[in-house]
């Protein structure tokens, strides 16, 4: 027998105390005394993030897209992903979302639609990634942070879903928004 309950969808978790056990810039990591969902005492900690997670798919007429690549210091490993970055909390995501595009690739977009939003890793972290499809794009130079060290790739959605189902692509946030729209594109509701 399974411990799945369907009939409810209440919190079985008790939190008795909870203390901030580091704090930067970016995020808040606490530790709560709590009770677990068996009945039993446990202690759970959780990153928080003080900004939104943001990420763009930028999409021309002829579906393509373009990803950048930089060397990620908390996995030690080169990848490839969406334009992504951090946007306030209290700024508008849509802003944050066309500075990101702007710094990381110099590309500006008439229109951006919220393509999803997601939880990045929900068993450590309540971080919200909003994502957004950026469309009617015209180009500029590029202003990286100088934190980021880029290279940006030009490619043909459907190349960018190879490079997702290969591997080449393994950032959360930039698997979930070419895989969605991927779907779009064949599916016929992706209008550039």
């Amino acid at each position: 027998m399974n411990n799945i309950n369907s009939d409810t969808e209440t919190n079985p978790w008790t939190t008795h105390s909870t203390q901030q056990v580091y704090e930067s810039a970016w995020i808040q990591v606490t530790k709560s005394d709590v009770t677990n969902p068996a009945g039993k005492p446990a202690i759970y900690s959780v990153v928080h993030f003080k900004n939104l997670a943001i990420g763009v798919l930028p999409i021309d007429k002829a579906y393509n897209t373009w990803l950048v690549g930089q060397f990620r210091y908390p996995t030690n490993e080169y990848g490839w992903e969406i334009p992504e970055g951090g946007g306030k909390k209290d700024t508008d995501p849509i802003d944050s979302a066309s500075r990101e595009l702007k710094e990381e690739t110099g590309i500006i977009a008439e229109n951006y639609d919220e393509l999803m939003r997601l939880h990045t890793s929900n068993s450590v972290t309540d971080e919200l990634a909003i994502v957004y499809l950026a469309t009617n794009l015209s180009f500029e130079e590029a202003e990286p942070e100088e934190s980021e060290q880029l290279q940006v790739k030009k490619l043909h959605l459907n190349e960018a879903f190879e490079w997702v189902m290969q591997g080449k692509i393994t950032d959360a946030i930039s698997m979930a928004a070419i895989l969605k729209a991927k779907w779009m594109l064949d599916n016929n509701k992706l209008f550039v």
